[in-house]
């Protein structure tokens, strides 16, 4: 396993790089998360014009974070205010069990951009006492608590008060009983849907993304959408966002890169979705640019519903030697949709586009901090994407920092079978895995077509599991085909099956560390990869595909037949492109609530207990580096500087004292 950039060999396969030694890739531990820092090679080997344009735009991906904060709870800004206030002036006993639960809890707030856990959405717990804390807000400085400090109190306290951010639950009101703040109180789930259903035009091929940036509340008892744009909602925050982004405009490396910056500001400027499509073509097609960036609200996960997007950036140039590979397979774009098991209706004629590159993280903010994504395919309009192409691109920099973090934390030694697949995992996990990421966002969001007419979003709650299950299927059935080898980016027949066991492993058993006891499934990745593990083991009973073994009380997988697997893969792969081109919201529900919901209680705690006797923690996330611009006497920018000593909190403090982009509300 590779902890360095991911360079190709002779045969175009990733290869393991020697671990670097001088670098500490571990930052804090607390409750069940784990922070890291990722190193940013070959930024120094920017130009000067570059590394500006990088610098102003992390300072306009670190100047939204409010934003989410505040999309995803209407109390989490007062109440971050509240915590760092308490945290920052405690001068007690450090060891005190309370004040360490609630440092605890204050990194745990941290991490969530919000009261709320960023995967399964439930609400922190605190494990420290009332009056401990109620203690120390009396002996806060006069006028340094928030004003509805008491209503903090209670929101942290009582279990029933905004306990859920992102409600799942099928056949509840998603939206009464979502705690996010991207729908006003008293609005129903019902009158948002037919509000939107109301206003979308029939037979659109170009649709706008409805509701993507807007609050909906309700005036005189009617909907209304209440904008995110300057004059607007957040428009304090936008303000600096835009300030930077202008000031980076300067430093575009072409034209066409100055043109996406200018649009996206114009979007920023009007919130019209129509400019927002405009700014998104010109970004899909511009893939001449080293350096890259998205900015604004892009995915809709924090929203029940799947419209309303969160607010996120992530700045990265690209790493021109391992995007060799992400360039073959957009080579072959054509070639992977022509052979896809699905229909032949629900393929692309002609697949426009496709773009694909390794890149290096420069900086994470918003929605993918402090836990990213390893990698993205924007934009997400279906017509955008058949028209005018999409970008996809795999954060090679991160998969290699949670690489390097993982050595000898005994995982395989627990959860694997045998040493035979263990060290089929430890020779081409690594290469596997990335090529799976590559084929999800290069290939598999891209590939397939809706049919004429269905609305983008008529699988509604449903939509983004189905989305993620038919990318993960589109590159675990290609992962084992001989064009990989042909195209040379595999050197192994066999090397797929590492892929294949890991995703087996972790959809049926190991994800299952990261629910609660008597807790569902919720988030909808994790929804896709249970969905596709358990239903490939029941599809697969009669021909034993997939058996269960049990060793020493304990519970292994034990894959018997990996092309009847393959094949399995496929099948699925058909009927999940099928549900998403034809609109098929019964059919998606009954797949979903079939197999990727519920959970077996007997080997959920097996896996917990036997986790417990590791030192992994389910979750991890990153804290940023820091960019210094060195100016000369008259503030020009002489260079960009990167260091990788700040802490944790340290970091958490400084984005709150210095990029407090929203006002008190």
């Amino acid at each position: 396993m590779a902890t360095m950039l991911m360079a190709p060999s002779c045969s175009r396969t990733a290869q393991k790089a020697a671990p670097d030694d001088d670098f500490n890739y571990h930052v804090d531990r607390f409750a069940d998360i784990e922070v890291l820092r990722y190193k940013v090679p070959d930024f120094d080997s920017l130009t000067l014009n570059q590394k500006i344009l990088v610098y102003y735009l992390t300072e306009a991906a670190i100047w939204g974070r409010d934003i989410l904060w505040d999309q995803n709870n209407a109390s989490n800004l007062d109440m971050r205010d509240l915590l760092e206030a308490v945290y920052t002036n405690y001068s007690g006993d450090r060891n005190d069990a309370d004040y360490k639960a609630f440092e605890t809890y204050v990194k745990q707030v941290w991490f969530g951009n919000g009261i709320h856990h960023h995967y399964s959405t439930d609400k922190f717990v605190p494990e420290f006492s009332r009056a401990f804390l109620e203690e120390q807000i009396m002996a806060l400085p006069e006028g340094t608590a928030p004003d509805n400090t008491a209503e903090l109190v209670e929101l942290i306290f009582n279990p029933t008060l905004d306990a859920k951010r992102v409600n799942q639950a099928e056949g509840a009101d998603l939206i009464a009983t979502s705690a996010n703040n991207m729908y006003e109180k008293g609005v129903t789930q019902k009158e948002v849907e037919d509000y939107f259903n109301s206003i979308k035009k029939p037979n659109d091929l170009t649709p706008i993304s409805y509701g993507l940036n807007s609050r909906i509340r309700k005036e005189n008892g009617k909907i209304v959408e209440d904008r995110y744009r300057l004059g607007g909602l957040y428009t304090e925050a936008i303000e600096h966002i835009v300030a930077n982004l202008d000031s980076a405009k300067a430093y575009a490396e072409n034209p066409a890169q100055k043109q996406i910056i200018e649009s996206l500001i114009n979007f920023y400027t009007t919130g019209d979705l129509a400019d927002f499509d405009k700014y998104s073509i010109e970004w899909a097609e511009d893939t001449a640019s080293q350096v890259d960036f998205i900015n604004g609200f892009i995915e809709s996960y924090g929203d029940p519903l799947g419209m309303t997007g969160s607010w996120e950036s992530i700045v990265n140039f690209k790493n021109i030697p391992a995007s060799e590979r992400t360039e073959i397979l957009s080579s072959n774009a054509q070639w992977f949709e022509n052979n896809s098991p699905v229909d032949a209706r629900f393929k692309k004629e002609k697949v426009k586009g496709v773009s694909a590159k390794v890149i290096t993280a420069a900086i994470l903010a918003g929605d993918a901090y402090p836990a990213t994504p390893i990698g993205i395919n924007l934009p997400n309009a279906n017509w955008i994407r058949a028209a005018h192409g999409s970008k996809s691109v795999t954060l090679e920099n991160i998969t290699q920092a949670y690489d390097a973090a993982s050595h000898g934390d005994g995982f395989n030694e627990e959860f694997v079978i045998d040493q035979p697949t263990r060290e089929l995992l430890d020779n081409y996990l690594f290469i596997t895995d990335n090529l799976h990421t590559d084929l999800h966002e290069c290939l598999g969001h891209g590939s397939g077509k809706l049919l004429p007419g269905v609305d983008p979003d008529a699988l509604k709650a449903h939509g983004s599991t189905i989305e993620e299950a038919r990318a993960d299927l589109f590159a675990l059935y290609y992962l084992a085909d001989p064009k990989l080898l042909e195209i040379g980016l595999l050197d192994n027949p066999d090397a797929y099956k590492a892929e294949y066991y890991k995703y087996i492993l972790n959809g049926m058993m190991t994800q299952l560390m990261r629910i609660e006891p008597g807790k569902d499934v919720e988030e909808a990745h994790m929804r896709n990869r249970k969905l596709i593990a358990e239903w490939c083991y029941e599809k697969g009973k009669d021909a034993n595909v997939i058996e269960l073994v049990k060793r020493d009380g304990k519970t292994f997988i034990q894959i018997n037949d990996y092309q009847a697997l393959r094949g399995l893969f496929g099948e699925l792969l058909a009927e999940i492109q099928r549900i998403r081109s034809t609109g098929d919201y019964d059919a998606a529900q009954n797949l979903v609530e079939t197999y990727a919901v519920k959970v077996d209680p007997e080997l959920h705690k097996e896996v917990l207990d036997r986790y417990a006797t590791l030192s992994i923690a389910p979750y991890k996330g990153f804290v940023n580096p820091v960019y210094t611009a060195e100016r000369d006497a008259n503030g020009k920018i002489t260079d960009v500087k990167v260091s990788y000593t700040e802490g944790y909190p340290e970091q958490m403090l400084r984005y709150s004292r210095d990029y407090n982009g929203l006002k008190k509300h």
